[in-house]
């Protein structure tokens, strides 16, 4: 018997990255996400492509894991959550916890950022931690 590979869920689509941030509610949401949006274009150099329904992404990269599952991932990106934005820009790069213990208001998970509203943190420190993690992404998964 022939095992498969899961697909992963997680894949680029056609949909448009305007229409989504259109439809972010409340509007200091949409506000929020539509900086986030603008930022990380800017720091990344790449144009935003929607990921699945809801996570809008900046670049993309293989991985091969020990375990010979791969996939391709964006390389930064982000989603407005209706509980906070969620930004997946927390790899494995140095210092990540001096910059985020001087981020302001956030939560952790695996490999994501949680922030409720942008006006809860400093957005030089998120610049510079989306900085360092794209930094850190290059060099692991050259483009």
């Amino acid at each position: 018997m022939v095992k498969t590979r899961a697909k992963n869920k997680t894949v680029p689509t056609g949909a448009d990255v305007q229409t989504y941030l259109d439809a972010v509610t409340p509007e200091w949401k949409q506000e929020d996400a539509k900086t986030i949006a603008t930022m990380m274009e800017r720091l990344s150099g790449h144009k935003p492509k929607m990921w699945g329904p809801t996570m809008v992404g900046y670049g993309q990269y293989h991985y091969i894991y020990d375990s010979g599952r791969e996939g391709d991932m964006m390389r930064t990106g982000f989603s407005a959550r209706k509980t906070a934005l969620t930004l997946y820009c927390i790899g494995g790069f140095k210092d990540k916890e001096k910059l985020l213990a001087k981020l302001g208001k956030h939560s952790l998970g695996k490999s994501c950022l949680y922030v409720k509203r942008l006006s809860d943190i400093d957005l030089d420190v998120l610049e510079e931690i989306i900085t360092k993690d794209l930094h850190y992404m290059a060099n692991k998964y050259p483009e």
